[in-house]
């Protein structure tokens, strides 16, 4: 058995002990009533109304960015060869001048990108934390009205997977879509 492998076990086991006494000491009525859902919070981003125009949203701010950037980086292409092909002409004096207005240039262009980078970042973190207390508020919406304890994040392949297995019966991820559209109409 590999290390990682036996680290996690000794890791799991120990909550599922806890969780397996804590099952046991409920009293049989009350763990009738316990009712458990799992969401999945980026189907309900994606296949919402206004999570789409959201990413949509974002997707098209991408892409005027990655224009703007590529047509940087072409510009700084064709400069490149027309110092390559007139380099000759140029006195040692000028070349070096030439060079240092071309570092320059790539230098702007580097910054910039990486402007662009931590730019879209943030954008990226404000949309998701701004969705998910809106999936938040929705899920608990349909937790209270259909009865359940307990919602937990599947999570994705993406992000971290946190349910291994469930029924499609306890997922209420199209409900929850459901409900976020309702209550987020724009």
């Amino acid at each position: 058995m590999s290390r990682p492998t036996t680290l996690m076990r000794q890791a799991v086991l120990p909550f599922c002990a806890a969780a397996l006494l804590c099952l046991s000491s409920v009293p049989a009525g009350a763990a009738e009533a316990f009712k458990m859902g799992v969401i999945d919070p980026q189907s309900v981003l994606e296949k919402s109304k206004a999570g789409r125009r959201a990413l949509d949203g974002l997707k098209e701010y991408v892409s005027t960015r990655q224009k703007l950037l590529s047509r940087d980086e072409e510009e700084l292409r064709n400069t490149e060869k027309t110092l390559k092909e007139s380099a000759s002409k140029f006195s040692e004096a000028e070349k070096k001048e030439k060079e240092t207005q071309f570092r320059s240039k790539i230098q702007d262009y580097q910054k910039r990108a990486q402007e662009f980078n931590q730019e879209l970042q943030g954008k990226q973190k404000q949309l998701v934390d701004e969705y998910m207390k809106k999936i938040a508020a929705a899920t608990q919406t349909v937790a209270e009205k259909g009865g359940f304890s307990l919602v937990v994040d599947k999570g994705s392949e993406q992000t971290v997977k946190i349910v291994i297995y469930n029924k499609d019966t306890i997922d209420i991820t199209e409900q929850v879509i459901k409900e976020f559209d309702r209550v987020n109409p724009k």
